[in-house]
């Protein structure tokens, strides 16, 4: 177990960066080695941003953002904020088949003992989420925000279906890649200091306190 616990940080720590992405995250969420590696949410959040920290241009992240929803909040893993525009990331951490088609509210994950498991459809998630920063960030136009969709590595996209724009739903390995090449051939769109502006105002939905964090949980069993 120690061994592992040093290899892994090792890898945490050991980025290419100015500052690296783990510092960053640790620094956002308030989360250190330990609450990051053995808590998958943390840890698929942590490797999604490690995948986007080392993307050419200038940009800000915020992590686990709960956003006012009418009575209620809704909560954002990852929001990335870049040159090219607003990236909204919904992480999961799921292994197995994963089956899923756009028209349908929810998706399915199959294991490999044959058990198969429901889920609510993640692009309808995200596209709530987008809506929800939309609302708060009005002087941002709706065609600079991308909906991503980030899968762990541990599971297959065997069968997923989609067709809206600005939409992406891809394994982790694949963040990088996909993401280089739509930042390529998009145009720059917000400033640094819109960057900055935008980053500030969110942060006052990031870090919030036990109480918000079990109502929205409250909030979600009952639904």
């Amino acid at each position: 177990m120690f061994n592992k616990l040093v290899s892994v940080a090792k890898n945490l720590m050991n980025l290419p960066v100015k500052k690296s992405s783990f510092a960053i995250y640790k620094e956002e969420t308030g989360n250190g080695l330990l609450s990051t590696i053995y808590n998958k949410g943390n840890y698929g959040e942590f490797l999604s941003y490690k995948e986007l920290a080392t993307l050419p241009g200038y940009h800000r992240a915020l992590f686990n953002i709960y956003l006012p929803k009418g009575e209620k909040t809704t909560e954002i893993d990852l929001v990335y904020i870049h040159e090219t525009g607003i990236y909204v990331i919904e992480s999961k951490n799921y292994s197995g088949w994963i089956f899923g088609d756009e028209k349908n509210r929810s998706w399915t994950q199959t294991m490999p003992n044959g058990k198969k498991y429901q889920f609510y459809n993640p692009i309808w998630q995200n596209h709530g989420h987008v809506r929800a920063l939309q609302g708060l960030l009005p002087s941002i136009s709706k065609d600079h925000y991308q909906s991503l969709i980030v899968f762990s590595e541990r599971c297959t996209l065997k069968k997923v279906n989609y067709d809206s724009p600005h939409t992406y739903v891809v394994n982790r390995y694949d963040l990088k890649k996909v993401l280089s090449k739509q930042m390529e051939n998009s145009l720059n769109v917000l400033e640094r200091d819109q960057i900055d502006k935008v980053y500030n105002f969110l942060s006052q939905y990031s870090k919030v306190d036990n109480t918000i964090k079990s109502q929205h949980v409250q909030n979600l069993k009952e639904k």
